[in-house]
């Protein structure tokens, strides 16, 4: 392309700068340098080409800047991320820790000695400068007298005899002596020497009363083999093999087959003590795995659950395929209003709804007022544990744990004060004991003030703390757990006589807890039907101070004279139906009867 040379007066000079033109200085000493038009036109587009290009790297440089500042904002992010989860699955390893070879007790200074100050302990056994008990004498036990003489009475120089002084030398020996023996249980018999005919050829005595026909196992086999396994978590073959030690030789199916035809003697004992729960107001209830091997359509797995349901003076375990709601509702049939003492499982929770439901459904309360139903009452002692888990798996909240954990010792101490108050002031009957009521009255009203002002700061403390934007997730965990159950845990503010915890269940669930160690659960459906029954009777007659050997030993006496089954007459057996005179003649420590049954 031919570009035409620019004319006089298409030449434009430096200096004369209009609004379109060039205005660069010229410096002195510099000549004049004049362009075309063309040029200086192409000389401008180029101008508002790379400003253009300018401001696009501009932008494309903020936008890199804001890119560059969003993605150290999401790796900040997602280091903190990173951060919070390894300190979260340290605090995992410190508990699994803690809980697979620490020790079982929740104290301070076990959980985190390094962190707690140095507590000098009380020295184990008799003190120093203490009176003691002296030698304990057992002197109901039977007693085994053995004169223990000199061979030769004489003088060894002279050989005269020596003379016999009044009075011994005497101190004894406790001994346990286990002897297993053969009753031969022998019937003559007779025949009729008479011709009047009304008797039979052949006259004998009638049979021994028996648990089992022609049994082989005596009562007292019996005893020992459920007490061993219910209320000490025995294995039945450890006790058979002990057994063999001894010379007495008897088989696991003997063993398996009599206990099966023996579990229905308990079943009218243990659905007495289930009506006796229910006629109660106050509950403590809680739950742990058995294993049941045996195979149940529908259920992919052996693991049942074991439930635990206590009341002041009964006992009632009950084992069921689920962890349901359904069975706080089959076992508390009927109950319309009460107090249940648990921990935080959700099935507790419907069930109470439940119950509420109901009353609010039939348009009665059942007499409790506030609309009815079964309130709950949760355990501080698991909301102590919320805080003392923290503290153990985050070495940096250490003291803020602690501080949790004596508040709430503070709240046990006061109400364990109130409350001894409170039963004082209900033990008053007359005169004196009125006046000293009042007096106690005056103090409970004290401590009361106290406790409700205890729970009072520790709410706001909650709240105040929660508010706090930078609080670590785990302790907000803990302080969102105490909001979720405030209500079910400030119950005892106004029933006095309630526990802060739900230990009693949880003390009620440790022989199972033993047994399920050492033998693994149950066998079959009718062997986990006779561990909830044993361990009910055994558990509801330690409630009641019973000595259990003695009192089943009688029980099963009492089957074998009614012929292999329950006897007609339950309340000798029946704490709560027995008379004082029984009881007290139950709880005087002795051998129990002897037995007259061959099997």
């Amino acid at each position: 392309m031919t570009v035409p040379m620019a004319t006089a007066d298409q030449r434009i000079k430096p200096l004369q700068a209009g609004p379109s033109s060039p205005t660069h200085p010229v410096t002195a000493g510099q000549p004049p340098v004049t362009i075309a038009y063309t040029e200086y036109v192409d000389l401008r587009s180029g101008v508002n080409y790379w400003r253009r290009q300018h401001q696009r790297a501009v932008e494309r440089e903020r936008w890199v800047a804001l890119r560059h500042r969003h993605e150290l904002a999401k790796a900040a992010a997602r280091e903190a991320a990173l951060a919070a989860e390894v300190e979260h699955l340290k605090g995992q390893v410190r508990d699994l820790r803690q809980r697979v070879f620490g020790t079982r007790s929740e104290q301070s200074h076990v959980l985190n000695p390094a962190a707690s100050p140095p507590v000098e302990r009380r020295r184990r056994g008799q003190q120093p400068g203490r009176p003691g008990h002296g030698r304990r004498l057992a002197p109901r036990l039977p007693e085994r007298v053995e004169t223990i003489g000199l061979s030769n009475p004489t003088c060894p120089a002279c050989g005269v005899a020596l003379s016999l002084m009044p009075g011994v030398d005497s101190h004894e020996v406790l001994e346990v002596e286990v002897r297993a023996y053969r009753r031969s249980i022998r019937r003559p018999r007779y025949r009729p020497s008479c011709r009047c005919g009304c008797m039979p050829g052949i006259v004998s005595a009638p049979p021994a009363p028996g648990l089992i026909p022609r049994g082989k196992l005596g009562i007292s086999v019996w005893v020992e083999l459920l007490i061993g396994k219910y209320l000490y978590g025995q294995p039945t073959n450890r006790l058979l093999r002990d057994w063999r030690e001894q010379g007495l030789h008897i088989a696991q199916g003997t063993v398996t087959d009599g206990l099966q035809r023996i579990a229905p003697l308990f079943e009218p004992l243990a659905q007495a003590g289930l009506a006796r729960l229910r006629e109660h107001a106050h509950w403590h209830a809680d739950e742990t795995r058995w294993e049941v091997w045996t195979e149940i359509e529908g259920k992919l797995s052996h693991r049942w659950y074991l439930w635990v349901f206590q009341a002041s003076d009964v006992v009632h375990f009950t084992l069921d395929p689920s962890r349901s709601s359904s069975v706080p509702c089959s076992v508390l049939a009927g109950v319309e209003c009460g107090i249940l003492s648990v921990d935080r499982y959700a099935a507790y929770g419907k069930y109470a709804r439940g119950t509420r439901k109901n009353n609010e459904a039939g348009g009665d309360d059942g007499g409790c007022g506030d609309g009815g139903g079964v309130e709950l009452s949760f355990c501080w002692a698991h909301v102590r544990r919320d805080f003392l888990r923290v503290a153990n798996d985050h070495p940096a909240l250490w003291r803020w744990g602690m501080d949790w954990a004596e508040r709430i010792g503070q709240l046990y101490r006061l109400h364990g004060q109130r409350r001894r108050m409170f039963q004082a002031m209900g033990s008053a009957t007359a005169g004196a004991a009125v006046r000293a009521a009042t007096a106690t009255a005056a103090q409970f009203a004290v401590l009361d003030g106290e406790v409700r002002e205890a729970m009072r700061k520790m709410r706001q403390i909650c709240d105040e703390e929660l508010s706090e934007p930078d609080l670590a997730a785990a302790p907000r965990r803990a302080l969102n757990n105490l909001v979720k159950y405030w209500q079910g845990l400030s119950l005892f503010l106004d029933h006095p006589w309630l526990d802060l915890d739900n230990n009693a269940a949880e003390r009620a669930l440790r022989p199972a807890v033993v047994a399920r160690k050492n033998f693994y659960g149950s066998g079959s459906v009718w062997s986990a039907a006779l561990a909830a029954n044993m361990l009910s009777l055994v558990m509801t007659a330690r409630a009641w101070q019973l000595p259990v050997r003695r009192w089943l030993s009688e029980y099963l006496q009492a089957c074998a004279q009614a012929g292999g089954r329950p006897p007609d007459d339950l309340a000798p057996f029946i704490p709560w139906r027995m008379g004082e005179q029984r009881l007290a003649g139950l709880r005087r420590f002795g051998p129990p009867p002897a037995t007259a049954d061959a099997s």
